[in-house]
C-alpha cells in the first residue's frame, strides 16, 4: 500500500529539509497491526532528531513523530487483543508523520470512550513526565504548594493538571499573559508572567513568597532552567523539592549548595523514560496509572492546533518558536480537530 509521509532524508539544523514523499508500506507481520494514523503529536525530540542533536538517532530516512492515534486497518494472524476497526493510541521513537504504520501490539492501547484522536495522541509523554516527577520523584502531597514553570507548554500544562488532581495549590508561570489565561482557565490557582522587559526570565520569587505567606513553594517543577532555576532557589520552602525536568532556556544552572544546606532542600533530576528502563515494573505501573486517569476523565490534554501532513514543517516551526500552548498535532487521513479537541 502506498502512503504519504513527511521524511527526514538528511540531518540539518534547518527543519525545512523535511519533505513530503510517497512510499510503500508492507502488510503487517504476523505479530503486528497496521494503523491508519489520524493524529500525531509534535514534540521537541522530533526537532532534535532532524537536527541530529537527540540521543536516539534513527537511520535515514525517517519520519518524525513518536506518539500517534488512529484506527487498525490490518492485523497479523498471531495478534490477540485487537481487531480491525479498533481505535488505538500508539508510540514508537519515530514514524508517526505518516498515513500508516506497522506496530507490535505491546506498543498500543485502546483509545478510551469517545476521546478524540488528538487528545489520545498527546497525553503519554507529557503526563508520564509530570506523573513521575510529582509522585515518584517529588512526593507531592495534598495541601502542598506546587510551583510549575513553563506551565503553558506540554509538560508544564500536564503538571498543572496532575498537581490539581493530587490536591496541591498550583502556581503557574509562563512568558505571556495570553498563554497563561489558558492555564488559569484550566485550573491553576495563580498565574505569574515571568518575562522581564530586558527579555530575561525571572521576577516571580516575591509573588510566590507573597502567595505562600512568606514560606515559598513546597515543590517546584522546572523544565526551563537558567535564571528561572536561580530564582526558584530563593522562593522554595524549608525542606522543599526542586524537580529539574529540562533546560528549555538553553542554560544549565548551577545550584548554590549553601541554599541547599540552610533550607535543607532537595534538587532532584527527572527522566521519566529512564525510570521505566531501570525499573520496568514501575514504568508499566506509571503508564497504566496515567492511562486510567485519562480513561476516567481525571486528566485532560490540551491541544491548541492541528496541521495537515502537508504542513508538518509548520507544526514543527510553531513548536520551535514557542507558540504552542499545551500541544499541537499533525493530522492526516481526513481527520481535523473536533471543536472539543483542545
Amino acid at each position: 500500500m502506498k502512503i504519504k509521509t513527511a521524511l527526514c532524508r538528511t540531518i540539518s539544523d534547518d527543519i525545512n529539509t523535511l519533505s513530503l514523499d510517497t512510499i510503500e508500506i508492507p502488510a503487517p507481520g504476523r505479530d503486528q497491526v497496521q494503523i491508519r494514523i489520524k493524529a500525531c503529536a509534535v514534540n521537541f525530540p522530533d526537532i532534535l532528531m532532524i537536527q541530529g542533536k537527540y540521543q536516539f538517532k534513527p537511520q535515514l530516512p525517517f519520519a518524525p513523530g513518536g506518539e500517534f492515534a488512529g484506527d487498525i486497518i490490518a492485523i497479523g494472524n498471531a495478534v490477540t487483543g485487537f481487531k480491525v476497526g479498533d481505535r488505538v493510541v500508539g508510540s514508537d521513537r519515530s514514524g508517526g508523520f505518516a498515513e500508516a504504520i506497522n506496530l507490535n501490539p505491546s506498543q498500543l492501547k485502546h483509545i478510551p470512550g469517545d476521546l478524540s484522536y488528538a487528545k489520545a495522541a498527546t497525553y503519554s509523554t507529557a503526563y508520564l513526565t509530570a506523573f513521575v516527577a510529582l509522585t515518584i520523584r517529588g512526593n507531592l502531597q495534598a495541601g502542598e504548594t506546587l510551583l510549575v514553570h513553563g506551565a503553558t507548554g506540554g509538560v508544564g500544562m500536564a503538571a498543572v493538571d496532575l498537581g490539581k488532581y493530587l490536591g496541591a495549590t498550583v502556581i503557574a508561570t509562563g512568558g505571556t499573559d495570553a498563554k497563561l489565561s489558558v492555564v488559569k482557565a484550566r485550573g491553576a490557582d495563580h498565574v505569574i508572567n515571568y518575562s522581564q522587559q530586558d527579555g530575561s526570565l525571572g521576577g516571580f520569587r516575591d509573588t510566590v513568597k507573597k502567595l505562600t505567606q512568606g514560606n515559598g513553594a513546597d515543590v517546584i517543577y522546572d523544565p526551563v532552567g537558567g535564571s528561572v532555576f536561580d530564582e526558584s532557589m530563593r522562593c522554595i520552602n524549608w525542606g522543599g523539592r526542586i524537580l529539574a525536568i529540562g533546560f528549555t532556556s538553553g542554560v544549565w544552572p548551577k545550584a548554590a549548595v549553601n541554599h541547599i544546606l540552610i533550607k535543607q532542600i532537595s534538587v532532584i533530576g527527572v527522566r521519566a523514560g529512564e525510570i521505566g528502563r531501570r525499573d520496568p515494573a514501575l514504568g508499566r505501573k506509571s503508564r497504566q496509572k496515567i492511562y486510567q486517569l485519562l480513561a476516567d476523565g481525571l486528566i485532560d490534554p490540551h491541544v491548541c492546533a492541528g496541521f495537515p501532513l502537508e504542513a508538518a514543517v509548520d507544526a514543527l516551526k510553531m513548536l520551535e518558536q514557542r507558540k504552542v500552548v499545551g500541544k499541537c498535532v499533525v493530522t492526516m487521513n481526513g481527520y481535523s480537530l473536533e471543536p472539543s479537541a483542545g
